[in-house]
């Protein structure tokens, strides 16, 4: 990949009807940005982590976990090299269950008051790498169309997930690498899961996602706050309340030249 060609990029949480009615706080969190490498090629990095609605401070934990997870790429872009790999995978979500950790037990609390899910893309000219623990999605092109990367997790019984903060989110911690970069992706949380997945497939709706990379690939630097407030009106719009009163986060990218 050409050290010239990169991703356009747009990101937004906004807070669901059900948490409107009930007087509480966006729950979701997210990052979506395109570093450099230490040997000077871009690299995205994009985090999607829903704070578990039965947890006390679910809303904190998602943005503890974005905040680790971004320190974490940080630290190692600044690296010569590092593989895209199961273990980069691990080491990312061992430093957001250190974060976690470490704030609850700074505030008397336990880790599952700030219990949340995480999903994660990294990629760069070498190959892509997909993370996840818990429910929401991944769908991408690395050249051979859309797909889902991971099934979006749930737990033993209805509406559940599994959690960062799980004693085994280690072992639950599902991984996808793949040789090539991606050239559309999008990262969503769980409130957008059944407009944008046929959920007995698993297979991304690809009308929804066309009109959105079109969007994006067509749109410049100048634009971003633009494309940024659109995209907030959008996951606020009656259309999209109609269908989920969840808290909805939707994280994309499009690699242009």
């Amino acid at each position: 990949m050409d050290d010239r060609v990169s991703w356009r990029v747009v990101s937004a949480s906004e807070i669901g009807t059900s948490h409107i009615a009930a007087g509480t706080i966006c729950e979701d969190s997210c990052w979506a940005q395109v570093d450099v490498t230490a040997e000077g090629l871009p690299f995205l990095s994009m985090f999607v982590s829903d704070g578990a609605g039965s947890a006390a401070r679910g809303g904190e934990g998602a943005e503890l976990a974005i905040h680790a997870a971004a320190d974490f790429i940080a630290n190692k872009l600044k690296l010569k090299e590092f593989g895209l790999n199961d273990d980069l995978a691990v080491e990312c979500v061992l430093a957001i269950r250190e974060l976690i950790y470490s704030r609850a037990e700074t505030e008397g609390l336990k880790a599952r008051d700030f219990a949340c899910t995480f999903l994660g893309v990294l990629s760069s000219a070498l190959g892509t790498l997909v993370m996840q623990v818990g429910d929401g999605g991944v769908v991408l092109d690395v050249g051979s169309g859309l797909e889902t990367a991971i099934v979006p997790m749930s737990g033993e019984y209805a509406n559940m997930t599994h959690f960062v903060t799980d004693e085994e989110a280690v072992t639950i911690l599902a991984t996808k690498a793949y040789p090539a970069p991606v050239t559309r992706v999008a990262a969503f949380s769980d409130g957008l899961q059944r407009l944008v997945l046929d959920m007995a497939t698993n297979k991304p709706h690809e009308p929804f996602f066309a009109k959105f990379f079109q969007i994006i690939s067509t749109s410049t630097v100048d634009k971003e706050d633009e494309l940024h407030s659109a995209l907030v009106r959008f996951l606020g719009s009656p259309s999209v309340n109609e269908r989920t009163d969840d808290d909805k986060t939707l994280a994309m990218a499009v690699l242009v030249s």
